[in-house]
């Protein structure tokens, strides 16, 4: 059995305390290779992988044969003590490095809340990754596409996104990712964007947007995203990113055959009505509609 001076002892080795008579002592114990054997599989913390047929074959030998009886000797608390540390060790690695994803597929909108209690709406053909564990010490997550965010009050938020960053203190904003495209709306408090070199902080009915190396400022008079009301809002916005908006809104596929318009369109479609969405876009870019159902719609030139 392990005593207590045992455990103080091999305490001391993994901390590497020792001085270097007591590691000489320590060296000589005929359990010191087990120790050895402990220290490194349980600094790995890699679970081996799992052989279904090694361990049936296993289980049918092991039939075979007479039990034994085993004694608990000390060797055994320490293989036992071992399994205990590589597996605490092992659950401890696998929960501070698990990612949460909330995925807000095409024609869906997702709402949830994030352990500090922070309010989130992602919209369509959107996706946020974070970490749930340690998150009061780690308030970062990753955004792909848009989502509007209400945040609790309390220690500096962070969202990430291929373009750039937005770090926040307790207030509400919108994120907006698409096409190379980068839009922060804030609606109430202060938040901070990073894009490349340029820092903006942005104020309650504040908007800043970057497009590859430009940068855009303007206000808003709502008080939330728009398409959080069924509206789809677009400011100085190409046809193609229109379309595509429209496509994640209903879920639906658009083939255009029309020639390219370089008109830039500013307004609102309606998100809860595809022919309606579909009209204004055929009326301001003098399109027609051709076919139309609710997974293929075709656009032709008049």
């Amino acid at each position: 059995m392990t005593t207590m001076e045992d455990k103080y002892e091999l305490a001391k080795w993994l901390a590497g305390e020792m001085t270097e008579q007591e590691l000489t002592s320590f060296q000589n114990d005929p359990d010191y290779a087990t120790y050895v054997k402990i220290a490194e599989y349980s600094s790995q913390l890699k679970a081996p992988d799992f052989d279904e047929e090694l361990i049936y074959q296993n289980t049918i030998n092991l039939k075979k044969t007479n039990p034994k009886v085993i004694s608990f000797t000390k060797s055994n608390w320490l293989k036992i003590a071992a399994i205990f540390l590589v597996l605490l060790g092992l659950t401890f690695f696998i929960r501070s490095n698990a990612t949460s994803t909330q995925l807000a597929e095409n024609g869906k909108k997702v709402h949830f809340l994030l352990p500090d209690r922070s309010d989130i709406v992602l919209n369509s053909g959107s996706e946020i990754n974070y970490k749930k564990w340690n998150w009061e010490n780690n308030r970062n997550l990753d955004l792909k596409g848009e989502a509007y965010f209400k945040v609790a009050h309390g220690k500096k938020f962070k969202v990430n996104t291929s373009l750039g960053t937005v770090t926040v203190l307790g207030t509400q904003f919108n994120v907006k990712v698409r096409n190379n495209r980068f839009d922060v709306t804030c609606y109430q408090g202060r938040v901070k964007v990073v894009h490349n070199n340029q820092i903006v902080i942005i104020t309650k009915g504040n908007a800043v947007t970057f497009v590859a190396d430009t940068i855009e400022k303007s206000t808003v008079k709502s008080t939330k995203p728009e398409w959080t009301s069924n509206q789809i809002s677009f400011k100085q916005e190409k046809l193609h990113n229109i379309l595509d908006e429209i496509q994640r809104q209903f879920d639906c596929k658009i083939v255009f055959n029309a020639k390219e318009n370089s008109q830039l369109f500013t307004g609102t479609l309606p998100a809860n009505n595809l022919k309606s969405a579909l009209e204004i876009v055929s009326a301001t870019y003098h399109l027609k509609i051709s076919k139309f159902d609710s997974k293929k719609i075709v656009l032709e030139d008049f």
